[in-house]
């Protein structure tokens, strides 16, 4: 190895894929392969920042768990936080909704199946509700935030709010006590914390 690359490897990229409710970004990495197995990289801060991803995350959180588990919808926002979520293991159902006031596409979600095979990373900026949805025997889920944890400062959504209406794929998941609890978007969105963060129109990240 040299300068944590494969020796003899050309320039890898990190590439925009999709993009929803203008800010959630997917991404793919080039994949170097052959008969010893394959090699990739997953982050890199100067490819980032031009697809509107942040360049420095001060946490990095593993969380394991089995077929059938809901987590979410939970947001942070106090700090703010934004999360850049992979799977590394299993396959699960990653969901970011928008819960900004004033924000054109509050209460819509996007709802993407990861999984090493595809090898996707999909980020959320802070003001989006995250969950997921282990849909294989279990599932292990590395996500990057941008801000330090604080247990004062977050809240969640519960996870199947008709206002959002998510089609997750079962229908009788095993929650934690605290998500079977949590408050509606309508609920939260009457709260006078839900005007941080505060919506802003985004940059035009569109080509030419």
């Amino acid at each position: 190895m040299i300068g944590g690359r494969e020796e003899g490897l050309s320039s890898m990229a990190i590439r925009e894929v999709g993009r929803h409710l203008g800010e959630v970004v997917v991404l793919e990495p080039d994949v170097y392969e052959d008969d010893r197995g394959h090699f990739m990289e997953v982050f890199r801060a100067e490819s980032l920042g031009p697809m509107g991803v942040p360049d420095r995350f001060v946490q990095e959180n593993q969380s394991w768990s089995r077929r059938g588990v809901v987590r979410g919808l939970h947001f942070q926002y106090d700090p703010p936080m934004g999360k850049l979520m992979r799977v590394i293991s299993g396959k699960a159902l990653l969901v970011a909704v928008d819960i900004r006031r004033g924000s054109p596409t509050l209460g819509r979600f996007v709802a993407i199946e990861a999984s090493p095979e595809n090898r996707i990373q999909i980020y959320a900026p802070p003001g989006f509700a995250r969950g997921f949805c282990v849909e294989t025997e279990y599932a292990e889920i590395l996500y990057k935030c941008t801000a330090p944890y604080n247990p004062k400062g977050e809240s969640a959504i519960r996870w199947n709010d008709p206002r959002i209406g998510i089609a997750w794929p079962l229908a009788r998941p095993i929650l934690s006590p605290k998500d079977a609890a949590a408050a509606s978007l309508s609920d939260w969105l009457a709260r006078p914390e839900s005007a941080l963060p505060a919506f802003s129109v985004a940059p035009d990240r569109s080509p030419g």
